[in-house]
């Protein structure tokens, strides 16, 4: 009979870490992506394309970026006077005025270094996590 109660407890911790896996996959946030699609509305008329999707907030750009990376951190950051653009792994995030918030402007780094290369460029890293400069003696140079 022992047995059959350590089955049953095997079985019922089975469930019950695959209800709270289920949750975390519906309703959790893995990635910046995630984060922005859950706390930020969605504003499709602003889409850059195909590339850019577009999202709005009722607050100021840096104070849009503080709750982000307060989140996620960037692997870059570059804030001028034209906005608030973040560098993830995968993603950039580009969080310009409007004038009655900000506009966040989601988009892979594949397209997004070629549109802000002129703005980022010598500010962004390339690659995952790391800068342009680094790596050794004369590295970058």
């Amino acid at each position: 009979m022992t047995y059959r109660r350590w089955f049953v407890v095997g079985v019922a911790f089975a469930v019950i870490g695959a209800l709270v896996a289920a949750f975390a996959i519906f309703y959790g946030n893995f990635s910046p992506r995630g984060y922005i699609e859950d706390r930020y509305t969605r504003s499709a008329n602003r889409d850059i394309g195909r590339d850019a999707v577009a999202y709005t907030s009722n607050r100021t750009p840096s104070q849009v970026a503080d709750d982000i990376t307060g989140a996620w951190k960037p692997a870059d950051q570059y804030v001028d006077g034209s906005g608030v653009y973040l560098r993830y792994d995968d993603d950039s995030l580009v969080i310009l005025p409007i004038a009655a918030g900000s506009v966040i402007l989601l988009e892979r780094m594949r397209t997004a270094y070629p549109r802000y290369h002129s703005t980022v460029g010598s500010h962004w890293g390339w690659g995952r996590g790391s800068t342009v400069r680094g790596g050794g003696p004369g590295a970058g140079k």
